[in-house]
């Protein structure tokens, strides 16, 4: 957990919504000089901090309405930092909590070098990480109006379908007809009609995404497909996640960030359980765990290692080292600029 810890003469803490934004403003001293509820536009806040922009730090918590402040400050070259919402217990733990409260305590956060940072990921690369997050969400409605499609097929005990779905030229009109009632052939219809549609637009966005990754950082793009099991789409997002790898200073940071890594809770010597398994990005999470089954199919010494590995500790656990163990690499293949080596991976 990092904390800010910069002084300033002012702290600006901002509990942000969609439509509104209470605006909380202290001195160095620690006393209040402006608190108001503000309409979320770029006018009125910028008007509200006016008297208070020599020396001033906004601070808000990480929610999904952050991109356009974060873009203001930056704009008005005014320090700005992002709260991590799972570490910001002061606003969610009182007996007490509105707008006013949260929007106080932010400041006072801030003031006091507690506020627990997020990262503000840069705009120039935002738009294309979100653009890709959203084929994701694209792919998975797909997977879901396939899997309705073969579902239906068992419904009705019908002859399993030989081809997979996922092919274009397996989806004919033919399929509808295995069907007598209407009502069910139109809704086979449906689903191939937009299982096409998603088809459409998954490819366009690939392109784009694809196109910016090689403005962006080739080297590393083509870097991260040496390792097994990593390919077009997995490179992408772990290229767009986590930006730079800089960011972290040590490989343990970035497993962590990832959720790789079982965080224990200890006290007096005695362990308590683990948690806090939700913190990090749930993306790096999936994209890893794709990664380790799609190396296990590429590579006959990856099997063999988690076959070993599961004889020790079970598949599942055999499961998260090897994610683990990918994690390792990408981060060392990343900050060292050097080829993927399989020899030394299993070494």
């Amino acid at each position: 957990m990092r904390f800010y810890n910069h002084s300033h003469a002012f702290y600006c803490g901002v509990d942000l919504h969609a439509r509104s934004m209470f605006t909380h403003i202290l001195d160095h001293e620690g006393n209040t000089v402006f608190e108001a509820d503000l309409p979320a536009n770029p006018e009125a806040f910028r008007n509200a901090i006016a008297p208070y922009r020599a020396g001033l730090v906004v601070g808000c918590e990480c929610m999904f309405s952050w991109y356009w402040l974060a873009d203001l400050c930056e704009d008005d070259e005014i320090p700005f930092t992002l709260g991590h919402a799972l570490y910001m217990k002061a606003i969610h733990g009182g007996k007490s909590k509105n707008d006013r409260i949260d929007a106080a305590k932010i400041a006072g956060l801030l003031r006091g070098g507690m506020f627990p940072m997020a990262y503000v990921y840069p705009r120039a690369k935002r738009d294309t990480r979100d653009l890709l997050r959203r084929r994701c969400f694209f792919v998975n409605q797909r997977a879901q109006l396939t899997a309705h499609i073969v579902n239906t097929n068992s419904q009705y005990n019908h002859p399993p379908l030989t081809k997979k779905l996922c092919y274009a030229g397996n989806r004919s009109d033919d399929l509808a007809e295995r069907f007598t009632q209407a009502s069910t052939q139109a809704s086979i219809r449906a689903d191939l009609a937009l299982i096409d549609a998603y088809d459409a637009q998954i490819d366009e966005v690939e392109r784009t995404v694809l196109k910016n990754a090689k403005i962006i950082d080739p080297v590393t793009l083509k870097l991260l497909r040496t390792i097994p099991g990593i390919g077009k789409i997995l490179s992408l997002v772990l290229l767009y996640e986590i930006d730079q790898i800089a960011r972290f200073p040590e490989v343990g940071n970035f497993l962590s960030y990832s959720r790789l890594v079982r965080c224990e809770h200890e006290s007096a010597g005695k362990k308590k359980g683990s948690g806090g398994k939700k913190i990090g990005t749930a993306h790096l999470k999936w994209a890893f765990s794709e990664a380790a089954c799609l190396m296990l199919r590429a590579e006959a010494d990856a099997k063999k290692w988690l076959d070993r590995q599961a004889r020790k500790r079970g598949k599942k656990k055999a499961l998260s080292v090897l994610e683990a163990k990918l994690g390792r690499a990408v981060y060392h293949v990343w900050s060292k600029q050097q080829a993927f080596d399989l020899r030394r991976f299993f070494a």
